[in-house]
């Protein structure tokens, strides 16, 4: 069996430096805001600890509360770049981390041959650093300067591929068998989000600081409206919020999430509407419901309820 010699490391392991980082969790949280997103307290406060600690950070909650978003805003706001790595079943380490180029490869090969090189050494040079293809994760810990490493959705992915994932997160490296280990020239700010359509493994968990992240209140869904549709009229966007507060409240298929909210706003904007009365609650809430079985729920006295609760809500 062929040997091959390990990659040499990159040297010493860089983090973001400490004047880059928010002095306190108050001052995350007002950087996260300049930049449009609303975090509540816990939500800044663990998000100041993985940048603190260098420690990923795992997102779970319904789908549409903002844990992509936070990935995106936290690398504006850093300047960093922002690699995603968006799980899907099926998904392994060659869409994920590597893969040598293989048409590079064949082309060396008949360039070998019709040079009269030996054997060998066309063999050793066919496994270089130049013949791999770098995928999300690679790219990450290869990257210039620190990114922010986004893996969305992980439970989409098979589980087998958290155990190769450990690797990554525990030491900041990627081993290549042909190569040996790649490590990371700078430690990526990693958020790992997931729906929890099942669970994730506790050896990815503990290496991680956790948060769920849950649909947020009246108030602070109606500042995030706000910042989203700063054109829609005031007792529209309270109306939608409350109207959206009481379907949350319903046994539908799928609750609607922040994103949902932000589109019906948009939706009705679109349309004129400064209120929400009964045709526009009809003719849009395919804006908000994504499922037919709760949009036929949400008709007669139940859309008679939601009007109320829209209702209901009154000015600060």
């Amino acid at each position: 069996m062929a040997c091959y010699p390990a990659l040499p490391m990159t040297g010493p392991i860089h983090a973001l430096p400490e004047t880059a980082l928010p002095v306190n969790v108050d001052a995350l949280a007002s950087a996260l805001a300049a930049c449009g997103y609303l975090a509540d307290r816990r939500l800044a406060t663990v998000l100041f600890l993985s940048l603190k600690l260098q420690r990923p950070l795992f997102l779970e909650g319904e789908a549409g509360v903002g844990k992509t978003e936070l990935a995106k805003v936290l690398a504006r706001m850093q300047g960093a770049p922002l690699i995603r790595l968006q799980c899907y079943e099926g998904l392994d380490v060659a869409q994920a981390a590597y893969e040598w180029n293989v048409a590079r490869q064949l082309l060396h090969i008949r360039l070998a041959e019709s040079s009269g090189q030996s054997s060998p050494r066309a063999s050793e040079s066919l496994y270089s650093r130049d013949m791999l293809l770098e995928r999300p994760l690679l790219a990450a810990i290869t990257s210039e300067r620190p990114a922010v490493l986004l893996i969305d959705e992980l439970d989409r992915a098979d589980e087998p591929f958290e155990a190769f994932l450990l690797e990554v997160l525990s030491d900041w490296q990627i081993t290549i068998p042909e190569l040996g280990p790649i490590r990371a020239r700078h430690v990526p700010q990693v958020v790992i989000t997931s729906n929890r359509t099942r669970e994730i493994h506790d050896a990815l968990k503990r290496r991680c600081l956790y948060h769920w992240v849950d649909f947020p209140d009246l108030e602070r869904e109606l500042s995030i409206v706000r910042q989203a549709a700063p054109h829609a009229h005031e007792a529209l966007s309270r109306q939608v919020v409350a109207a959206v507060q009481y379907l949350r409240t319903q046994e539908l298929f799928k609750s609607p999430g922040v994103a949902e909210t932000i589109d019906w706003v948009h939706a009705l904007n679109a349309l004129e509407r400064t209120t929400l009365d009964a045709d526009s609650l009809h003719d849009t809430l395919g804006a908000v419901l994504k499922y037919q079985e709760d949009i036929d729920r949400m008709q007669g006295e139940s859309a008679q309820a939601v009007l109320q609760a829209a209702a209901l809500t009154q000015p600060l």
